[in-house]
């Protein structure tokens, strides 16, 4: 311990900052034994493109994402103190999400792990901010054949359906290693409990047991506390659903610049701890001994008994 599944750099990611290799020497100097490196795989819809992305391409976004496997490489050859694991972290939109994604994974072998993530909902990014996630939330209400019920609203009840099937049908397509934040939907409605909808609680089982069956791994991110939840994606009721389905828990930070390396994972410890999290995963070469993930078999993965322990932790 500890390690990462999940990271950002500013040389490609617009939203990001500081340089890949920065971040690297960053999870070096805090003693990390793992860090995957997951930068976002392209869009390719113009539409798709952030506000911050205006003066590119989607030819561009696979440009950069193509530059950042041949730096990734480039750095795992230099930097052998550490594990260092190439991913890419999904998007699902369009079918052309998943399709061109599938292709660029087998495509390239260096890719050794996906994140399995989804930031849109009827095509409208639910964690831009508040205000676009509530335009994505009345587009599934306006489009909802579900029956309005007295106990749950609609609005989100609909919203949430779309949001599992989307991820889902990602599940599916191309079974991610790590889930990256299971239950992004809640990000601006955090104290909601998805266990109060019936059909949603519904689908998140049946997402939480088609990983449990291909052996991926449930990342607890704690981006969600400096996001301003009091634990770490997923919540609550969502994790505890995951042990009781005997699912497996890595650890993420999903750092977006060196300052957010490792950041508050004192917490997200506690919080985990005090769900009852035991034993956590790890994702390591496919060269090493651990037990099989999904299909591709470009890792393992491999449990790790004393992970609250150890001098990462100490001051903290």
């Amino acid at each position: 311990m500890p390690h990462s599944h999940h990271s950002h750099s500013g040389q490609f990611c617009r939203h990001a900052k500081d340089t890949l290799e920065e971040i690297i020497l960053e999870a070096i100097r805090q003693k990390f034994e793992t860090y995957g490196l997951t930068e976002h795989c392209p869009r390719y819809r113009q539409e798709d493109l952030y506000p911050e992305e205006k003066d590119l391409t989607p030819s561009d976004l696979k440009s950069t994402y193509l530059s950042f496997l041949s730096t990734a490489r480039s750095l795992q050859s230099s930097h052998p103190n550490i594990s260092l694991l190439i991913g890419i972290e999904t998007e699902y939109i369009t079918s052309k999400d998943l399709d061109n994604t599938s292709e660029l994974i087998e495509q390239h072998e260096e890719i050794q792990y996906v994140v399995g993530s989804i930031h849109h909902v009827k095509g409208i990014p639910i964690d831009f901010d508040k205000e676009t996630w509530l335009k994505s939330v009345k587009a599934c209400q306006l489009s909802s054949s579900i029956i309005k019920s007295s106990t749950e609203p609609t609005e989100l009840n609909s919203f949430f359906c779309e949001y599992f099937d989307s991820k889902y049908q990602l599940l599916v397509n191309l079974q991610p290693e790590v889930i990256g934040h299971f239950d992004l939907c809640l990000l601006y409605d955090p104290t909601v409990s998805l266990r109060y909808f019936t059909k949603v609680w519904e689908k998140v089982k049946r997402n939480v047991v088609y990983v449990v069956g291909y052996g991926g791994l449930f990342e607890a991110n704690s981006a969600a506390l400096r996001k301003g939840w009091e634990g770490s994606y997923p919540s609550k009721d969502v994790l505890e659903l995951i042990i009781q389905l005997n699912g497996r828990i890595c650890l993420s930070d999903d750092s977006h610049g060196i300052s957010q390396v490792g950041l508050n994972y004192h917490k997200m410890r506690s919080y985990l701890l005090s769900a009852g999290v035991e034993q956590i995963w790890k994702l390591v070469p496919s060269s090493s001994d651990g037990e099989r993930v999904g299909k591709r078999g470009r890792v393992k993965a491999v449990s790790v008994s004393d992970w609250a322990e150890g001098v990462f932790w100490d001051g903290r």
